[in-house]
């Protein structure tokens, strides 16, 4: 099989994309809609006698994820696989992209544990390995020394804070209170219309006041389009509940022993289900790796809980209402500024919830 001849898709050609998706549902995958680059290798590329040309094996990648794998039974053993991510795997270092993720069916581990991948975590229907310059546990040990986060024991609360709100700052407020020290995760995935650098410097400014905690970036290991895309995607269904317990275990399995957190906080969620599913996760994973899971009512304005996605549906407005029993002092002077004007200007024009 070294040296198969394989074929780049065009992605933005809707013929070309619906043939790896009805390859792919064979095998109750999907292609997802952040594949950037995907190869294929079709019937006659192995066996020249074969009529036609049908697709027989493909894998993609979404940034550094190798994703969408997958290879015709028949031909297990055949080097296929190997072929398929070796290819990718160079593409991905002619790019300058050291460290790589793959995210498949738990079936496809031993395949990918043979080509130096190791598993970070498998749940019973999904799994993600990683390859690289360093691996999850190295990850966590730099950032513990980068933001001197010593051994006590913690809580977490994880946030977006796309935008940066009161109700985050009282979700962030009262965490902070029962709690030695609390660490606060910004996403760092960068697929908000507020980018990670702001929200990581308004929650930083919003929080400063509080002594006993750290605000720092979420890392790539978690709720990133790595380990759970749904988050991005809003997808419903399965496919969610799968993804949030991959990410949720793997809070719990490595973030929570390596940072001795024993708490983590979330905010009631009653308008996103996707986050409601989430929460719920959350809920029933944690407690297994020592993690208390804490719900805390949403901070108020009027009758109207205060959320993100609220102030975002405001500032789509061709007159945008007062915001300040909504934003803390911090986002409504960052929203005067001029990125902060082309932010709610690019907010206007967009029909993304994110």
């Amino acid at each position: 099989m070294y040296g198969a001849h394989m074929e780049k898709v065009n992605l933005r050609n809707r013929n070309e994309r619906e043939e790896v998706d009805a390859f792919l549902r064979e095998f109750g995958l999907v292609l997802d809609q952040d594949a950037d680059y995907t190869l294929v290798i079709r019937d006659g590329a192995w066996n020249p006698s074969a009529q036609g040309s049908a697709i027989v094996a493909t894998c993609s990648t979404a940034k550094n994820v190798l994703k969408c794998f997958a290879v015709k039974d028949e031909l297990r053993g055949e080097g296929i696989a190997s072929a398929l991510v070796s290819a990718l795997i160079d593409k991905l270092f002619r790019q300058g992209i050291c460290h790589f993720f793959v995210f498949t069916k738990p079936a496809q581990v031993p395949i990918f544990s043979s080509l130096n991948f190791k598993l970070i975590h498998c749940n019973g229907e999904a799994a993600l390995l990683e390859n690289g310059a360093y691996h999850i546990r190295q990850a966590l040990e730099e950032m513990k020394r980068n933001y001197g986060i010593g051994d006590g024991e913690k809580a977490a609360l994880v946030m977006n804070c796309n935008p940066f709100t009161l109700g985050h700052q009282f979700l962030i407020e009262e965490a902070s209170k029962d709690n030695a020290e609390l660490l606060v995760f910004i996403v760092e995935e960068d697929k908000s219309l507020f980018p990670f650098a702001t929200r990581l410097e308004l929650v930083s400014r919003g929080a400063a006041h509080l002594k006993n905690v750290k605000v720092l970036p979420s890392g790539e290991y978690m709720i990133s389009a790595t380990t759970f895309p749904s988050y991005f995607l809003r997808e419903e269904g399965e496919r969610l509940k799968v993804y949030a317990d991959l990410d949720s275990s793997i809070f719990g399995k490595y973030f929570g022993k390596a940072f001795n957190i024993m708490k983590r906080y979330v905010g009631e969620e009653p308008y996103c289900p996707a986050t409601k599913v989430y929460n719920e996760t959350l809920k029933r994973v944690l407690p297994a790796y020592g993690v208390e899971l804490i719900e805390i009512k949403r901070k108020a304005f009027g009758e109207t809980a205060i959320s993100a996605s609220l102030v975002r549906s405001l500032l789509k407005k061709e007159t945008i209402p007062d915001l300040s029993g909504l934003l803390p002092e911090v986002t409504l002077e960052f929203l005067k500024t001029c990125q902060g004007r082309e932010i709610a200007e690019k907010i206007k024009r967009s029909d993304s919830p994110h």
